[in-house]
């Protein structure tokens, strides 16, 4: 089964068509976290928006194209050690400059391959920011 495509709006890219009901498999929480990221050909440094125990949104003006899979890095404080997980970018708002309903461009990221450790770090990191808000 193939995934349907459809034209950004003021740009060129194709991006996936996401069924609402698949887009929120896990509660999700509102974070401002820095992560980095590194693809085949880019490193780069960006905002975790919200985030999940089966994924996260990064703000971002030049995000990856759905398919793309990122190393990504992030600390969820000072105190906490550094989480290393892998992600497929499963959708993108591209950045359209000047457009009023352009408001948070970036890409929606799976995590994948999650072995239990990393699984109940990223539970325990959503509890305790759903916790806060």
């Amino acid at each position: 089964m193939t995934t349907p495509m459809v034209k950004a709006k003021g740009g060129t890219a194709e991006v996936p068509v996401v069924d609402a009901s698949e887009r929120r498999q896990a509660p999700r929480v509102l974070v401002d976290l820095e992560v980095d990221y590194a693809s085949e050909e880019n490193y780069l440094f960006a905002y975790i928006t919200d985030i999940s125990e089966t994924g996260i949104f990064v703000r971002t003006t030049t995000p990856e194209q759905p398919g793309c899979r990122l190393n990504l890095r992030f600390r969820p404080d000072d105190a906490s050690p550094q989480i290393e997980i892998e992600g497929e970018v499963i959708w993108v708002n591209p950045y359209r400059p000047g457009a009023p309903d352009n408001l948070h461009p970036g890409m929606g990221i799976r995590f994948v391959d999650l072995d239990d450790d990393v699984r109940d770090r990223l539970l325990e990191l959503v509890r305790r920011f759903a916790y806060l808000t």
